[in-house]
């Protein structure tokens, strides 16, 4: 895979790097840089960054999860701006149009001034959300809405799934958050979201969570809830540490969707005696193998709509300050502590 970049042309701008480092307290993690930026392409933008947000895929690359950073490089794949420049082939964007997108991880990210993105995965930024409250939504909320609809099969009715159940994992982060919302607005699901201290338990409930268990006590906690098994299992940690409760809590031929890899062995024949589905979710697949990119930028339209007319609302946790080298590290820092919650945004480049 190709790692971020970068082709030498004349404009230059202000951008926060790293050359990777698998310990965010590690001497010069990030670095001020003047980078170059590329002219946009003839389906790409060109967009000032107004506000990004973190995720926890921009400290798994900073740690080499897609191999080792040998030059400097701008994570970053949640932004809402202002677009500058269109490409030649743009016909639904034109300079000035406020925008929102996730983008590509194998292109320069939006830890920085300005930044080239493809038009086909960017929508226009909902209209009742401020630039911080925006930047929380698209990686997440993209994530959320191919996990319940494309890769559980859910259908988008209201009335639909009324008899059956959603386990969400790890309910509060950025993810759950969206799912728990999305599922509760567009499905008849009953919602069970895990958290385990009262905040986030409460965070969870707002979003419109039926009920809230505690992760670390699961199985009993389902049961003592009234379920005995999930139709449906959302799982936004660490499938390892997951494995064994979900093969017994799903139904026979129930349907697991998860987001986070393990360095655990798991079973995958345990699921065979129920014909159970389990299958990824990885927001960046369609992008990154070129298969229809545009559905990307029309989920964003859609959700832009749900959060204007109020039936979704953003998932920001905490502003952190202004884009800088000791801002974006204490969000770094703050991710991987595991105590998170909702989504954590900085405001322009400082």
């Amino acid at each position: 895979m190709r790692l971020f970049r970068i082709q030498p042309k004349d404009f230059i701008m202000k951008a926060i790097t790293t050359r990777g480092a698998s310990d965010i307290d590690a001497p010069n993690v990030f670095e001020d840089t003047d980078m170059p930026l590329a002219s946009p392409g003839r389906l790409d933008l060109q967009v000032r960054i107004d506000a990004v947000a973190v995720n926890p895929v921009d400290t798994k690359i900073r740690a080499g999860a897609l191999g080792n950073i040998s030059e400097p490089t701008i994570l970053g794949w949640d932004a809402v701006g202002r677009v500058e420049a269109v490409g030649d082939a743009v016909t639904h964007f034109q300079p000035g149009d406020r925008v929102y997108y996730a983008g590509e991880v194998d292109r320069p990210g939006c830890n920085a001034e300005q930044q080239i993105v493809d038009s086909r995965l960017v929508a226009h930024a909902p209209k009742t959300l401020n630039d911080e409250q925006a930047a929380a939504m698209p990686l997440t909320s993209l994530t959320a809405w191919e996990g319940l609809f494309d890769k559980l099969g859910l259908a988008q009715d209201d009335t639909a799934h009324s008899e059956q159940t959603l386990l969400v994992i790890n309910g509060a982060g950025g993810v759950g958050s969206s799912v728990i919302q999305l599922a509760r607005q567009l499905t008849g699901l009953t919602i069970i979201a895990t958290a385990s201290r009262d905040e986030t338990a409460d965070w969870c409930r707002t979003l419109g969570a039926h009920a809230v268990i505690n992760h670390h006590d699961l199985i009993p906690e389902l049961r003592a809830a009234g379920h005995e098994t999930v139709d449906y299992i959302f799982n936004c940690h660490d499938i390892g540490v997951h494995w064994d409760n979900m093969v017994e809590l799903i139904r026979p031929l129930g349907r697991i969707v998860a987001i986070a890899e393990t360095e655990q062995t798991v079973d995958i024949n345990a699921l065979q005696p129920k014909a159970a589905t389990f299958c990824w979710e990885f927001m960046f697949a369609r992008p990154m193998h070129g298969y229809h990119p545009e559905r990307h930028g029309e989920i964003l339209a859609e959700l832009a709509t749900l959060l204007d007319e109020g039936r979704i609302h953003t998932t920001l946790g905490n502003v952190i300050g202004p884009l800088s080298v000791d801002n974006l590290t204490k969000a770094h820092r703050q991710l991987e502590s595991g105590r998170t919650r909702g989504k954590l945004v900085l405001t322009a480049l400082a």
